[in-house]
């Protein structure tokens, strides 16, 4: 796929997507969007239920340890920020947070954070840009987060080089909620089956959801190989989320299915 026909690819995927996501019920109302993510109902309370154990870790291993570290309130970048709930929940701790997402609409888009941003205009920030072409200068950040996000994707390598481009020298860099497997052969399984679906899943949209060649999921010797010649070194903070999600590995071998994946928490420092 070259340069221009990327472009129209990702410009339709955008558009798509956030239909998709309209249709899955991710356009909250005031309400519900402040209480993310500890959404008790609803059609997507169950995925909230392992989100916020997710943040919870976050917070409590790598938030607050980093801004003891610095005794000053953080510069973070939220990768993936979509309507912005992760950066209003920094900002309730003091921080300074920048939301980054390649979409803008209303939807779950950038632009589904106005009204965060209606009464405290200066609550965060928002930028619309790949993470792979970060619109900041060297050593802006104390903190980058990878939001739901970095299976989004297309170069993990790059990727993972523009982040640590940004963040200062000993800051930190995390992955939330991005599927992990232990085993290759796992990972590629979900993307087929994910193919398979396709057409029941998106319907009309699978084209143009599937156009763009996404790493889909990380593994453990993956974000390693793509780390090494960076200098990064991960660490994994295991997460407990409820007993129903940590049963799914027992559910799945007595169904002789693949392996499900986790979405535990992951970081590195920067050198």
């Amino acid at each position: 796929m070259n340069t221009l026909d990327q472009r129209e690819a990702a410009a339709r995927f955008r558009s798509e997507y956030a239909a998709h996501r309209a249709g899955e019920g991710r356009r909250y109302e005031v309400e519900a969007l402040y209480a993310l993510p500890y959404l008790r109902s609803g059609p997507l309370g169950a995925q909230w239920a392992i989100r916020e154990r997710t943040f919870d870790a976050f917070v409590r291993r790598v938030l607050r340890p980093a801004a003891l570290r610095k005794a000053a309130p953080l510069d973070i970048v939220d990768l993936g920020a979509g309507n912005g709930w992760l950066c209003y929940r920094t900002a309730l701790e003091g921080h300074r947070t920048v939301a980054v997402d390649v979409r803008e609409d209303a939807v779950d888009g950038l632009g589904a954070a106005a009204p965060y941003l209606a009464a405290r205009p200066t609550l965060f920030s928002r930028a619309a840009a790949s993470f792979a072409d970060l619109p900041f200068r060297d050593r802006s950040f104390d903190l980058a987060v990878f939001n739901a996000a970095l299976h989004y994707a297309l170069d993990l390598h790059s990727v993972l080089a523009e982040a640590a481009r940004v963040v200062r020298g000993g800051g930190r860099i995390a992955i939330l909620d991005s599927p992990f497997y232990f085993s290759d052969r796992d990972g590629q399984a979900m993307v087929e089956e994910k193919h398979r679906q396709a057409k029941r899943v998106f319907g009309s949209r699978a084209g143009a959801l599937l156009s763009l060649p996404f790493i889909e999921f990380l593994t453990p010797e993956r974000l390693s190989s793509a780390s090494r010649p960076l200098g990064l070194e991960w660490r994994r903070h295991r997460v407990r989320y409820p007993l129903r999600y940590e049963l799914r590995p027992l559910l799945a071998r007595l169904r002789r299915a693949r392996t499900p994946s986790r979405f535990d928490l992951w970081e590195t420092t920067v050198p």
